[in-house]
């Protein structure tokens, strides 16, 4: 690929990864009262990893592990925010997320289409130590955010604490346990007073 060429298509992604700041999520801001978008999601998720990166199992690498968080909420651009206490077709939004993958990606020059891709879908089966992490940082920034502003959106779509243990507590304990150890006497807390 001509180098001219190689740098449209780069910032053709680039343009088109502009459309995640319109994509909201279900979960609302610390301090104001409205909704996070995918691409400030993105942005929090990365510096939970770079500030927590000791929390991380031996051999997980904390760049690749941004890299995963970086990339992994882009497909919500073809197929939206699917809130994990929210019904969900899991089969549907995985063929979803997979076509959006395919196109996103598909936008870049093939050598970092492929790496993309590849990270992408490391993160998604969450087998390797480094998806492992990623995973568990993505699930423990919402809660959070949820303790700190009231509850956020758990009373709407009546959460549990069983929910939070399946949905929430078994990735951060795959990937960092001491975040889990942490964090789950403030759900018990939390949903106890409910």
């Amino acid at each position: 690929m001509a180098d001219t060429a190689r740098l449209e298509a780069q910032i053709a992604f680039l343009r088109e990864a502009d459309r995640l700041k319109s994509v909201l999520r279900a979960s609302r801001l610390i301090h104001e009262d409205r909704r996070e978008n995918s691409a400030g999601h993105s942005w929090h998720v990365m510096l939970y990893a770079l500030v927590l990166a000791e929390q991380a199992g031996p051999g997980v690498s904390p760049d690749r592990v941004l890299r995963m968080l970086l990339l992994h909420d882009l497909v919500e651009i073809d197929a939206g925010d699917h809130p994990i206490h929210g019904a969900v077709d899991e089969g549907a939004k995985a063929a979803e997320e997979t076509s959006a993958a395919e196109r996103l990606f598909g936008l870049l020059p093939d050598d970092q289409a492929v790496a993309y891709r590849a990270l992408w879908d490391e993160f998604e089966a969450g087998d390797s130590a480094d998806a492992r992490f990623a995973r568990a940082i993505d699930r423990f920034q919402t809660p959070i955010a949820n303790l700190a502003n009231g509850g956020g959106t758990w009373a709407a779509f009546d959460v549990t604490m069983a929910q939070m243990e399946t949905r929430v507590g078994r990735p951060i304990t795959r990937g960092a346990p001491g975040l889990w150890a942490w964090l789950r006497p403030r759900l018990s807390a939390w949903f106890d007073a409910r």
